[in-house]
Formats: C-alpha cells, structure tokens, sequence
C-alpha cells in the first residue's frame, strides 16, 4: 500500500475536506414532507389544524385527538402518479411513475371523565403516516457546451499526483479504497477522472497538482437519467385533552424512519477535434437508511360555536443516518480503445445526524352548524436552519454554510372546505408551498388542488379525494464542475381511499 509522508497526508486531508458526499439537496429531501394521510385531510388539501377529528389531523396539531366523540380508527390507501417533463438545452423527455400504497393507519380511544371534573376526557391515539414518497424517476438529454471533465478536474486541482497513481501490486481497488478511507470522497472522484483518461497531469512528478483534460472544448451530447426509490415515514404517539368546552391540548412523540436509494447513469458523447477520449460513462449508486425522532405540542380553542383557532409545534426531527455507495466509470475513443474503472468497492460513510426545520402553524376553522365548515392553515418553516452534524466537522461545516447561503424560510397555505348533505360530504381545497431556496428555481413553489367526498354508514364511513399538484424545478447535473442545470416539469396525482369505524 502506499506510503504517505505526514505533510503530504494532511494536505490532501484538508483538500478532501471541501467535499462531501452528503450536502443540502440530501438535508432539503430528507426534510421535506408531502401531502399524504387520510382521504378526508387530503380532500380538503391538509387543512385541519383548527379542526381536529381526524387521524391525520393529529400530524398538523396534536391537539385534534381530544376533538374525538368517540374511539375510532382509520385506513387508508393511495394510488399515486408522477409525471415528469425534462428540458435539458434542446432535448425533451418524459416519463411517469405510479404505485399504490399502505398510507395511514392508526386509531384514538377517547375516554370520559367524571361528570364534575373540568377536564371533561383525555384521549389517546397511535397512528402511522408516510411523510413522503421518494419513488421517481427522469431523463435529461441534449446537447450541451459543458463536459463532465469540470468534475472530475474541480476535484483533482490541488491533489498531488502521487494520490491519484497506482503503486507497484496495488490495483484500482486498493487504490480507491485506500483513498476513501484516508483522503475522502473528492480524493476517489479525481483518482476515477484520471485513470479513466478523463483528465491528465500538467507535469510528470508525484507533487503535481494542476490538472488538464483529455477532451477538448466544443458541444457535447449528454444524457442524465436518475431513477430513485424509497419513503420517509413516522408513527405518532399522542395524547389530548379536552377542557371544559373550548379548550383542547395534545402532544405527540413521533419516531421516524427513512430509506432512499437513487441511481443515475450520465452518458457524454463527442467528436470535438483534438479530443482523445470521445466517450464518458459514469454510474452512481446511493443507498440511506435512517431514524429520528421528534415531537409535537398544540392546542385548539373555541371563540364561539362557529369559530376554532389552533397553534401547533413540530420541533426538528432529529435524523441519525447512514449511507452506502458504488461508482463506475467508462471512456472511449474514436479508435475503440475502451476503459473501465470499476473499483467494486462500496463506500460505507461514517454516520452522521441531521436537524431538520422546525415548523410553526396557525389555523382558523368556520363552522356553519352540522351543514359545512371552511378551515385555513398557514405554516412557517426556515430551511436555512437544516444542519448536519457533528457541526465542528471540517466537510459538514461547508455544507452547512451553503445550507444558510441558499436556502431560506418557506410559508405553506392550504384552505379547504366541506359541505354536508344527509350522509354525503363533500370536499374540496387547495395549498401553495413556496420554494425553499433563495434562487427560487432549484426547487420551485408547488400548487395543487383537491376534492373528494365520503359517506358517513353510522358506525363506518367511507372517504375518497383526489389530489393534483404541480411544480417546476431547476437542479444542477453535479454540485461541482458540471453545473449545469435542466429543468423539470413535475405533475403529482393521486387518489386516496380510506375506511373508519368507531371501536
């Protein structure tokens, strides 16, 4: 194995240091929540914070438990359609996922205390809920004036040589591995652009630091398909209570668990003159699974029999997470000489946690008798408040300074209303998420819109919604070198089925 002299190891240590494999794009997906629950919250678009009586309700403030007349449960399951639009310069592409899902299920019993007590009953619930639904998939093709040389030459500048070459008996494993267990990730993405014939050394000493390309400027045909899989999801454990007969408290303990899996494949093609490779195929494979918990507080008020008004807390959940992942590199050139760095070694990174925001809600409810009800929830969260930790490490302090640069605080609005006729109830609503980035684009604001209905057996009640929601996004290629950016059209749709009974 190689031997590093102590100056040269520290060096390339701390130049590693200004790389990560995690940064704010994973902190934004792993805190980012959807419209998901039961088929009566999504029909009127989420907004029930001031209403209660829901099991999904439970998740916007907890106080909606102890507005429960009676034990009950919920089941719930979703069909669920992704369709995507891609732009990248002059290339067009569509494509389209769907699946159904176990969504919701949980329960409240509701017990009654004595007559003369204040307190007039104290609830408790259990429920579990899929925060959000990973599973997508695109595709990315155009022609483009920018190579993916960029990336592996931003990460190689300032390297010595001597990291990125393979020593007598050492092979491109030993080489890889070597470099993810002593140097870092930025270390691993130059030694693959090198020995693929990607990029080339200035001159021929073991202390050169200054790199340059083996393809040579011009236009370039490119093709960036990313296929992603996977789901963040919590079990709420409340309890409410009501007092006398405007007050209603609750809190949650949540405990929550994620699993992503992402692959993407890019594809880079040129006949540019004086370029020596013509060719470039680069496969990445990441795999996260995680847990955390948190809690929430809120309480609902009663201004009269036709006005409620609630105020909830989600604290940060507090994610421990753990990642694995694979990489693969082909290049090729016009006279068909093919190269292949496959170093078959997969990157188990250290453990880290990440906070995510915490969220503030307001509600107000308008309730005309037994015959209909309209309901407004506005909601307050600062992604620039996401952090990985330990903060003191050298790779997540950066990332959290471009988490405090590029994201921002967000507001949420969602109305909706329902309307009773006999046993019939129909619904309908809508919601605007603004943007967390500062930019706007990277992640764009979503609207949809919703309706439903449901009929009420006595002892059962059957409810259906439709939900529609549309976004447009800008990311980046890479987060180094190759930063350019396409442009996503994304269509959300779903249709949600759920069951109650009293108990």
């Amino acid at each position: 194995m190689k031997f590093k002299n102590i100056s040269l190891f520290v060096f390339a240590l701390l130049s590693a240091g200004i790389v990560s494999a995690q940064d704010h794009t994973d902190a934004y997906r792993y805190s980012a929540e959807d419209l998901t629950g039961t088929a009566r919250f999504r029909a009127m678009s989420g907004a029930f914070g001031a209403l209660g009586g829901d099991m999904s309700a439970i998740g916007v403030n907890p106080a909606g438990s102890a507005i429960f007349l009676n034990s009950s449960a919920t089941f719930t399951l979703d069909f669920n359609s992704r369709e995507n639009t891609t732009n990248y310069f002059n290339g067009f592409n569509s494509s389209e996922e769907s699946d159904t899902y176990f969504n919701q299920g949980g329960g409240v019993l509701v017990f009654d205390t004595a007559n003369n007590s204040p307190w007039r009953k104290f609830t408790l619930a259990v429920n579990y809920s899929k925060t959000n639904n990973f599973d997508d998939s695109f595709l990315a093709s155009g022609r483009g004036n920018n190579s993916i040389d960029q990336y592996f030459l931003g990460y190689a500048e300032g390297l010595p040589l001597d990291l990125l070459q393979t020593q007598d008996n050492e092979s491109i494993t030993d080489l890889y591995s070597y470099l993810g267990e002593n140097e870092g990730f930025g270390a691993q993405q130059a030694m693959l652009g090198y020995q693929g014939f990607v990029i080339d050394h200035d001159v021929d000493d073991l202390e050169n630091t200054n790199y340059n390309s083996f393809i040579s400027p011009g236009n370039f045909d490119q093709e960036y398909a990313s296929y992603e899989t996977g789901l963040n999801g919590k079990f709420t454990f409340n309890l409410g209570t009501q007092f006398k007969d405007f007050l209603y408290l609750g809190a949650s303990l949540n405990t929550h668990f994620l699993n992503y899996e992402r692959s993407t494949r890019y594809i880079e093609i040129n006949n540019n003159p004086g370029s020596e490779t013509n060719e470039v195929r680069f496969n990445n494979n990441l795999s996260t699974t995680g847990d955390g918990f948190s809690f929430q507080l809120g309480a609902i008020g009663k201004v009269n029999e036709n006005i409620r008004l609630g105020a909830s807390y989600q604290s940060p959940t507090w994610f421990n997470i753990e990642e694995e992942a694979t990489q693969y590199l082909e290049t090729n050139n016009n006279a068909g000489e093919r190269v292949t760095v496959e170093p078959n070694v997969v990157n188990i990174y250290p453990g880290y946690t990440l906070k995510t925001p915490s969220k503030l809600t307001g509600s107000v409810a308008v309730l005309f008798g037994g015959q209909g009800l309209i309901s407004f929830d506005y909601s307050f969260r600062d992604y620039s408040n996401m952090e990985f930790r330990p903060a003191d490490d050298l790779e997540f302090g950066i990332q959290n300074t471009i988490i405090e640069e590029e994201m921002r605080a967000a507001s949420t609005y969602r109305v909706g209303g329902e309307y009773r006729i006999q046993n019939w109830s129909l619904r309908g609503g809508y919601r605007f998420e603004e943007s967390p980035y500062e930019n706007e684009a990277t992640i764009g604001d979503l609207s949809g819109y919703s309706a439903g209905l449901g009929y009420n057996f006595g002892s059962l009640r059957l409810d259906l919604a439709y939900n529609k929601a549309q976004r447009d996004d800008s990311p980046q290629l890479y987060q180094v070198g190759l930063t350019d950016t396409y442009r996503v059209n994304r269509d959300f749709s779903s249709v949600v089925l759920s069951l109650s009974f009293g108990l």
